[in-house]
């Protein structure tokens, strides 16, 4: 990088366009430092997620040491692929993030299938089912548009209010990151900021006040620490925990997309990734130690919303209005993370000719990628509509976790193809740490092929649908 005061605002000194090649356009700015790149990752992993996996843990682990080891195992493995991907950071500074760095690896067709995977399920269905259930949480503070009042139900797809706050909020998310970076970014920090606040009052009022029993934490069922599970199903069940685990702390990759546009990148993205997980991972230990302080394990296993049936022991029936506005906040604040920082994975691919070329194009005032913002928010608005994108992404869940395996196992390709590229953050414990990443994340992959193959196939053929895409598009920027 060269170390001029102008190159470290923008990501590049000139940016074209495939109308106009030769022309200087506009380009994105580096405004985002480390606390709002923290800010950033903690809001996208914490959605809704906290809120409901309890249960699939406690099931299979009714132990209080196995369901608590469980989050610390899910943050431990994570944490191994951020070190991995925070050298790939360090490589590659630039917006889109996670398709540079499979690009980089694999060439282009496997950087478009992940993107095309992105934008069609992963982020759309995430922008979709984030905004509409903070409308539907919403609903319970304002029963006017709860989803009790149905606008039309036709062809299987049932309308609700709660469905159109959710396509208001879609609008409000694309608009504010439209029209600047700072602006995205402040609703994203303040929303973030709300979270918190409101997760810590959960917390700390529950422990204080709250008509909970420590005597839950030592309580153990029959058989001891093992529940009288053979060493082979202790270790599925601990599988079957990591699922819910998994799920909980994704999002970690968010940091990487506007890479681009991150102060100091080199140093920032890598360290917002560390301290971001440690975070997350520290959020997530005290929630679950609230919730096991208002119920014993035996119970979490019984509810689905478990933050609910926590906040009525701990509290009082009446507790649910405050709940439910602090899930809709946190399920706000993750939708406008994610709006802000997929749009730039889009943007990365058009400008490699493989994606709508109209999403290339950087706003000559706002400086943002206002194309790629709007194609995303309609296509998330399209997937609310539908009302399918919770059952769309689970086809895609096990691909996310394929894509981050494979881009592990690019570090390792990249030391070996490209050992000349500066690398300012090396990852830590290499090669070790990467490698349990990759054996955990390559098994779980596996396992969910095995064990859940409809699924598994659905996902891979919405991910191969991307492949005439990706030829057309390929053949459109050859040079004539």
């Amino acid at each position: 990088m060269t170390s001029g005061p102008h190159q470290d605002e923008l990501m590049n000194p000139v940016s074209t366009t495939p109308e106009n090649p030769q022309t200087e356009q506009p380009t994105l700015l580096r405004g985002l430092g480390l606390l709002d790149s923290v800010l950033l990752l903690v809001s996208g992993i914490i959605g809704s997620s906290i809120f409901l996996t309890a249960k699939d843990i406690a099931g299979p682990l009714p132990n209080p040491k196995l369901f608590f080891l469980v989050w610390v195992l899910g943050g431990a493995i994570s944490l191994c692929a951020c070190v991995a991907f925070a050298e790939l950071g360090s490589m590659f500074p630039d917006s889109g993030g996670q398709y540079i760095y499979l690009r980089e690896a694999y060439g282009d067709l496997i950087a478009f299938l992940y993107g095309w995977m992105l934008f069609s399920v992963a982020n759309g269905g995430t922008i979709a089912a984030l905004s509409v259930a903070s409308a539907a949480y919403m609903g319970n503070i304002i029963p006017a548009i709860s989803q009790d009042h149905i606008i039309f139900s036709a062809l299987g797809i049932v309308f609700t209010r709660a469905h159109l706050v959710g396509l208001i909020l879609i609008f409000l998310l694309t608009y504010v990151n439209v029209v600047g970076l700072r602006w995205g970014a402040l609703l994203q920090n303040v929303s973030t900021w709300t979270k918190f606040a409101a997760m810590a009052a959960f917390i700390v009022l529950g422990f204080a006040i709250g008509k909970g029993h420590w005597s839950n934490f030592t309580a153990h069922p029959p058989g001891g620490l093992t529940m009288g599970m053979s060493p082979g199903q202790l270790i599925s069940a601990l599988g079957v925990g990591l699922i819910a685990v998994f799920w909980a702390y994704d999002g970690w990759v968010y940091i990487t997309w506007v890479a681009g546009e991150v102060k100091e990148p080199r140093r920032n993205v890598p360290l917002a990734m560390v301290l971001g997980v440690l975070a997350v991972g520290a959020i997530y230990i005290a929630m679950n130690m609230t919730y096991v302080y208002a119920l014993p394990l035996s119970e979490v296993a019984k509810y689905d919303t478990i933050a609910h049936a926590a906040a009525t022991a701990l509290f009082s029936p009446r507790a649910a209005f405050w709940l439910s506005a602090m899930i809709a906040i946190s399920c706000f604040s993750a939708a406008a993370t994610c709006t802000l920082s997929g749009a730039r994975v889009y943007l990365a691919m058009a400008q490699d000719g493989v994606f709508f070329r109209r999403m290339a194009i950087i706003h000559p005032k706002w400086r943002t990628p206002a194309f790629s913002l709007i194609g995303q928010g309609l296509w998330g608005a399209v997937l609310a509509v539908s009302g399918r994108y919770d059952q769309l992404y689970t086809y895609v869940i096990f691909g996310m976790v394929l894509s981050y395996t494979l881009t592990v196992v690019g570090l390792f390709t990249l030391r070996w193809k490209q050992p000349d590229t500066p690398r300012p953050y090396r990852c830590t414990g290499y090669p070790w740490l990467p490698a349990i990443y990759v054996l955990v994340g390559g098994a779980w992959t596996l396992n969910t092929i095995i064990t859940r193959p409809t699924q598994a196939l659905a996902g891979m053929g919405i991910i191969l649908l991307g492949v005439p895409g990706y030829l057309y598009w390929k053949r459109k920027s050859r040079p004539a």
